[in-house]
């Protein structure tokens, strides 16, 4: 059970109903998990759900490899309702099954894109080792460009603080959804 309810509608102050409507009226078109629980402090909640949604909608990483950052960051954290959240739409975006069931186990992935690679090592050497090394980081700027790796820093930024979110309050998956992390 979670250790936090999000407000009920009904109870919402005026600012909550606002960040409430405008994260529901987005691209997301609802509010739940982490974003429900920042709705107990509005301001949080508003600021958040911006950076969420260039981070998720508009960096100049393709969703292939946002996702695969972001499901790396979900594996590390033991997030599962990022996982949950997220395994679909990056299955979607063209990441592929063996890719998700290596990250999903905590193997290393047999990656066949160069850039797949590099997002992955990229996202683990930041939340892992705290750092990254120079031959990484010139080799993340090679493939992805300098620009991009400061998109891919900043989606391991926000996706930490939402797997922070949902480990500290235990935010539950949805009915019916299974745990898959383990």
């Amino acid at each position: 059970m979670s250790r936090i309810a999000p407000p009920d509608i009904e109870g919402m102050s005026e600012r909550q109903r606002e960040v409430h409507e405008a994260v529901r009226s987005g691209p997301r078109g609802q509010v739940r998990g982490p974003l429900a629980v920042w709705l107990r402090r509005p301001e949080l909640a508003d600021r958040a759900q911006a950076l969420g949604h260039y981070c998720r909608y508009d960096t100049l990483l393709p969703p292939r490899l946002s996702e695969l950052a972001i499901l790396t960051i979900a594996r590390i954290w033991g997030s599962e309702f990022e996982w949950w959240a997220h395994k679909a739409i990056a299955l979607k975006a063209g990441l592929s099954e063996a890719v998700v069931e290596a990250i999903r186990t905590n193997q290393q992935p047999a990656f066949e894109k160069e850039d797949e690679a590099v997002v992955s090592a990229f996202t683990r050497a930041v939340h892992l080792d705290r750092r990254v090394s120079d031959e990484l980081y010139a080799r993340a700027v090679l493939i992805l460009g300098e620009e991009a790796v400061v998109d891919l820093v900043g989606i391991l930024g926000y996706y930490a603080l939402i797997s922070i979110t949902i480990n500290a309050f235990d935010v539950d998956l949805p009915d019916g959804a299974t745990p898959e992390l383990g």
